[in-house]
């Protein structure tokens, strides 16, 4: 049965941190699928005008189609050509429901994410939305440095 990891990445090095070490985890589990998820923060409570929020799908299509070619795609590129089995996810919203509803939909067994003060992913959880992740994730969290 293969094993599945879902890696949350920023496209920023700390991502690269997160990539490097489910790369390792998969290294040493063998029958191992990395998922590398790149999470667009929204939220639904923005306030909006009507022209924008006209205009929200076609804007949120086109982000998610720009995360996966400039992040995600050269990072699954990359694991593949090293001989780790991955595929890429782009979702929109709160980092840390997102990255474990991935987990929950792909019947992931583990969440990977860094910290860093340098901003992106992990600053956006590390915190509160860390802390719910850890406390609610449905599986194992682990946070690289």
């Amino acid at each position: 049965m293969t094993v599945k990891i879902v890696v949350g990445i920023d496209g920023h090095e700390t991502g690269s941190r997160a990539i490097d070490y489910g790369k390792r985890m998969a290294g040493l589990i063998g029958d191992c699928e990395l998922l590398v998820a790149y999470i667009i923060e929204w939220s639904p409570y923005s306030f909006q005008t009507q022209e924008e929020n006209a205009e929200r799908h076609k804007r949120r299509e086109e982000e998610i189609a720009t995360a996966k070619e400039r992040i995600i795609d050269p990072a699954v590129k990359a694991l593949v050509d090293a001989g780790v089995k991955a595929r890429g996810i782009v979702r929109h919203g709160n980092v840390a429901d997102a990255l474990d509803a991935i987990c929950v939909e792909e019947k992931g067994d583990q969440i990977i994410v860094s910290r860093s003060s340098q901003g992106g992913i992990a600053k956006r959880i590390f915190g509160s939305s860390t802390a719910n992740l850890v406390m609610g994730a449905s599986v194992p969290v682990t946070v690289v440095g």
